[in-house]
């Protein structure tokens, strides 16, 4: 079995303004690997599950910076109870998508939780094999069927 590699991104900034445009992009915008989209069925997330996880996306700039966002700002933004939030995450922590970090403060108490996906990005790396193979198999299709040789054509005389 071949192992597949995952192609070299591109001018991604670039190519994403023209696609959304300035004003769009300009306001800020997220990458979410598009397997988890794809195979949030297989993977056993819900809508509202990925629905929060692109919330808590939107505040996951680098790799060691976790998000941190409130349960009242992700459910006031999609328009669900906190309660509701608080009861996914639990599940998805539950199946091991997400881990919670308890953050407090001497002085505030307890602060918002940070949130790590490395149990997500562990449970989404098969499907995303899978997908790069699959590319694979189409781009080696295309080549053998451009590769093939033409037949020649001749004039039937009647």
């Amino acid at each position: 079995m071949t192992t597949a590699t995952a192609p070299k991104p591109a001018s991604t900034d670039r190519k994403i303004t023209q696609k959304w445009g300035t004003a769009l992009t300009g306001a800020g915008w997220t990458a979410i690997p598009n397997v988890i989209i794809k195979r949030q069925k297989a993977l056993g997330l819900t809508p509202l599950d990925v629905n929060i996880i692109l919330q808590l996306l939107t505040y996951w700039w680098e790799h060691e910076n976790l998000p941190r966002p409130s349960k009242a700002t992700i459910a006031a933004a999609i328009g669900v109870n906190p309660r509701t939030v608080q009861r996914r995450i639990a599940s998805m922590e539950k199946a091991k998508f997400i881990k919670r970090v308890p953050r407090s403060s001497s002085t505030k108490g307890s602060n918002p939780n940070l949130y790590d996906f490395s149990g997500l990005i562990a449970a989404a790396q098969p499907f995303a094999l899978e997908e790069l193979q699959d590319i694979e198999q189409r781009k080696k299709a295309s080549a053998d069927k451009l590769a093939r040789k033409r037949p020649r054509l001749a004039v039937v005389k009647s």
